[in-house]
């Protein structure tokens, strides 16, 4: 593990990487960002709506290009997009620039998660858990290789996932 000002969250969508994100940023006093609402703040639109123009090789090269920028920051709680592993220099970025945490749970949690969000264009289909577990068996590797910390968040409270993180964290800042 390396000594990193940065903390970025990785996992498939409906993981937790959002809220565990924001209280992990309360927690350490930094700043939080979330990189698919960073596209969206930055072209105005949601990110169904790229997905619908540009589809998602479109959305993946906005995604990029927010990835690098916000690796560039010092010092924030950075929680990504699913997929922003599936890009090599993402992967690169994220690892080279702070410590990454891979927040997994089971599908059926994932699924109950995100049963009623309709704003995750990759779940608009007959069959949400089919499409979850394909998601999951395509990034699987590429979190586990990105990642240097994992923490299961389907049956943790939040605090204790927090805790958890906190205690890898420190670990390699002390």
């Amino acid at each position: 593990m390396k000594h990193s000002e940065n903390i970025y969250l990785i996992g498939l969508m409906g993981a937790g990487k959002t809220t565990i994100g924001r209280q992990l940023a309360r927690a350490l006093e930094l700043p939080f960002y979330d990189s698919d609402k960073a596209i969206e703040e930055s072209t105005g639109v949601d990110i169904a709506t790229i997905f619908e123009f540009e589809g998602e090789e479109g959305f993946r090269n906005r995604e990029q290009k927010m990835i690098q920028q916000l690796t560039e920051l010092k010092g924030i709680v950075l929680a990504t997009g699913g997929g922003a592993v599936l890009r090599e220099q993402n992967r690169k970025l994220l690892q080279s620039h702070g410590f990454v945490v891979y927040l997994y749970c089971s599908i059926d949690k994932i699924v109950e998660r995100t049963k009623r969000d309709n704003h995750r264009p990759l779940l608009q289909t007959e069959d949400p858990y089919a499409r979850v577990t394909q998601l999951f068996s395509e990034r699987e590797a590429l979190y586990q290789e990105c990642a240097d910390f994992e923490v299961d968040t389907g049956d943790l409270q939040s605090k204790a996932v927090i805790k958890a993180i906190l205690k890898a964290y420190e670990g390699i800042t002390d």
